[in-house]
């Protein structure tokens, strides 16, 4: 059992690896017009965090290194992508936004996540307190894709929802599940149970949708007319 949930983690990290790399033709067409433009900079701040917090997850687990591994890579690719957000905002103020809520996010939470739970809590409770944050996280970090999910219905278009990010949603979540039912790892089986059947809806939606007919009545969200929508990485899960 032990030598098949390692090759189950190691087919998870690679898919992990790809939904982390996702991103980059958004971010070469940043570095290549020299701006951020409409792009949002919260969806990647709150995935450095996630990625923060499964790493600081599979250190203090005994065995669970392969989230650790991962989500280690992740920390980096994110970082990138804050910092290239940073540099290219297109305002001041816009600049300023995203630096306080790097600030409060991925250093002002984290330090505290850290420092609580080393300083007051031991063992397993440790442990728990701290998956417990991970999966939160997770699920709150569903709302984008939703959002995707309802543009889809409403303009009878699958134009701003990527399939190659819902797909590997759908393969990452239902790897990461079965991963976490081979360990028994709760806090990983939840978000990664979620992020499958999410993944599933959207392919379903893509099914229906692909051949319609798109409605142009419907407004649609500036950051989905950008290609924007970006999938919570449940990496460690």
């Amino acid at each position: 059992m032990e030598g098949l949930s390692f090759f189950v983690g190691i087919i998870g990290n690679v898919i992990s690896v790809l939904l982390f790399l996702s991103p980059i033709k958004t971010f070469w067409r940043i570095v290549e017009h020299k701006s951020t433009e409409d792009f949002q900079s919260l969806p990647y701040i709150c995935t450095l965090l996630n990625s923060s917090l499964w790493t600081y997850y599979g250190i203090t687990k005994p065995g669970a290194y392969l989230v650790a591994t991962v989500n280690c890579f992740g920390i980096l690719v994110e970082a990138t992508y804050v910092t290239l957000f940073l540099i290219y905002a297109p305002t001041r103020a816009i600049r300023g936004k995203a630096s306080v809520l790097v600030g409060i996010l991925d250093v002002g939470t984290l330090a505290a996540a850290i420092l609580v739970t080393r300083l007051a809590l031991k063992g397993q409770a440790r442990i728990d307190a701290i998956g417990i944050m991970c999966a939160g996280l997770n699920i709150i970090m569903y709302a984008s894709p939703l959002s995707a999910m309802r543009s889809v219905v409403d303009t009878k278009s699958v134009e701003y929802m990527p399939f190659l990010l819902s797909f590997f949603l759908f393969l990452n979540g239902g790897i990461w599940a079965v991963y976490a039912l081979l360990v028994g790892d709760l806090f990983v089986g939840i978000p990664s149970g979620i992020g499958f059947l999410l993944g599933t809806a959207q392919l379903l939606l893509y099914a229906i949708y692909r051949k319609a007919k798109p409605s142009r009545n419907i407004a649609v969200p500036d950051s989905l007319e950008e290609g924007t929508q970006h999938q919570p990485l449940i990496t460690s899960s």
